[in-house]
């Protein structure tokens, strides 16, 4: 069978991209690969010296994309990271409320639509049987419900959807994707899969190239039907490439409990603040809408969370899950002309934003992607504690002394004066976990919390939130896709319908 990539005792030119030992890799023609690995195991690594993304010594990769008549390996090799970006995966002008702020759309703010027909232009001919491939993605995808939504008022969800469409427009070779499904509930993931597995079906024309899969996958239970192996990453070492019967047969299961006794014992006797609210009513919204020019994302909704109370808040892409929350914390702008109480006190009634959020620990995709300033981690997580994006004002040995508590406990200890960018993405994720708990809150609110993570640190951060909210005065909002990713002190569901 064709070699279509052959990778014999790889390694990279520069230094810091090299893994532990050469890297040996082969993709027969017809074989569609799951790369599969603990956060920080090397993941990302391994696909970017496939892409050519890390070059690597000549004569030891070989690559033959026949039938396909492209010269350049990054024409037949279509890599798709989902960093959580509006402007793409280097935009350094994000910041976390803009996703929320009406004055950053201007007549010269893209729409769905828009950039989508301009990545279909850039991808190939305007023909017509192109357009029926790209009305048939627009259709499996639901695209067209967002095509007339301006990009930064857009999901991570659909923004997932809409960088997805476009790479498919192009019609690579091989096409590698970063954790897939993430991010997209459950009629989407369906929906995805059913795409993925239809695009790699044999095509009548001989001269018309197959595409080829390797997608990157955190979760071991994401691994479609049509993957036909496996090929795992640990410690920085590319393992032999096994079938996927192989693999899933020799899966250990994972405990039910990962955190330790030690651990656990040292956040349930966390001492208590003499500062807590200890509101009956963390949350009264009355009567709260928001619109964005024609489109109603929440209306009229009426919602109480009590004190004590464990929240799981549910719907489809693009239903408001994540608005609702920016109400919450005051990073919407319109959240200040609804009628809104915390903590027993109606917004407006004297108390600064700034004094509330000393009582919410907060995580979201919108604040994982405002994240990218090349500082030591522990700064990360010591953010948390003054309710800033970075770290801008200096902190005691004592708070450093909490920040490593939690980061200890969220097992990227020896993180501490790594840079944040150089983490995988995963260990991003549990650095912006410790900084929503570095301050003991009373209100956590947890948006998507388990992006990205292995299945261990999944369930490590379930028995972390279990614990803690057993606790007295905490409340908890968590937003997720999967229903098996919620821990079970849940005991109230919010589930909010797309208008």
């Amino acid at each position: 069978m064709r070699e279509v990539i052959r990778i014999e005792d790889g390694v990279c030119k520069m230094e810091r991209w090299r893994m532990a030992e050469p890297v040996n890799f082969t993709l027969l023609e017809g074989e569609q690969i799951a790369v599969v690995g603990a956060n920080g195991a090397g993941k990302s690594m391994f696909v970017d010296m496939i892409a050519g993304r890390h070059p690597i010594y000549p004569d030891t990769v070989h690559y033959d994309f026949t039938p396909s008549t492209k010269e350049y390996i990054a024409d037949n090799i279509n890599y798709i990271t989902f960093r959580d970006t509006y402007g793409g995966d280097n935009d350094r002008t994000y910041f976390l409320q803009q996703r929320w702020n009406q004055m950053e759309i201007d007549k010269e703010t893209p729409t769905a639509g828009s950039k989508l027909e301009e990545a279909f232009l850039m991808t190939g001919e305007d023909n017509a049987q192109r357009r029926a491939m790209q009305d048939k993605i627009y259709q499996l995808l639901q695209l067209d419900k967002i095509l007339d939504k301006y990009i930064i008022l857009l999901s991570s969800g659909e923004l997932r959807k809409l960088k997805l469409a476009s790479a498919l427009f192009a019609e690579p070779r091989v096409m590698i994707i970063d954790n897939p499904f993430i991010g997209l509930d459950a009629d989407t993931r369906l929906q995805l899969r059913d795409l993925l597995a239809t695009l790699i079906q044999p095509s009548t024309d001989k001269n018309t190239p197959t595409p080829q899969l390797i997608l990157v996958l955190s979760k071991t239970d994401d691994i479609p039907d049509f993957i036909t192996h496996i090929v795992e990453v640990k410690d920085m070492k590319v393992m032999p490439k096994t079938t996927r019967v192989h693999y899933i047969y020799n899966i250990e299961p994972q405990p039910s409990v990962v955190i330790s006794q030690e651990h656990r014992e040292k956040i349930l006797h966390l001492p208590n603040s003499d500062r807590d609210y200890h509101a009956q009513e963390v949350i009264r919204m009355n009567k709260v809408s928001i619109r964005y020019g024609e489109r109603t994302i929440l209306k009229e909704l009426d919602w109480t969370v009590k004190n004590g109370e464990r929240w799981a808040v549910s719907g489809q892409n693009g239903a408001g899950k994540s608005t609702l929350l920016s109400l919450v914390c005051a990073d919407n702008p319109q959240s200040y002309a609804c009628d809104i109480t915390l903590f027993d006190k109606p917004r407006g009634s004297g108390e600064t934003i700034w004094d509330i959020k000393k009582h919410i620990g907060y995580v979201s995709p919108e604040m994982h992607r405002s994240y990218h300033r090349d500082i030591p981690t522990i700064r990360v997580v010591a953010s948390g504690l003054k309710d800033s994006i970075g770290m801008y004002v200096k902190v005691s040995d004592e708070e450093l002394e909490i920040c490593r508590f939690w980061m200890d406990i969220f097992g990227i200890k020896d993180k501490e004066n790594q840079s944040f960018t150089e983490l995988s993405s995963g260990e991003q994720r549990l650095a912006l976990l410790a900084r929503a708990f570095v301050k003991d809150p009373e209100l956590l609110i947890l948006d998507e919390p388990l992006h990205g993570l292995d299945d261990k640190n999944r369930q490590l951060v379930r028995d972390v939130i279990e614990t803690f909210c057993q606790r007295q005065n905490k409340t908890l909002i968590m937003v997720s896709h999967y229903k098996e990713e919620l821990p079970p002190c849940i005991n109230k569901h919010l589930q909010l319908i797309r208008h």
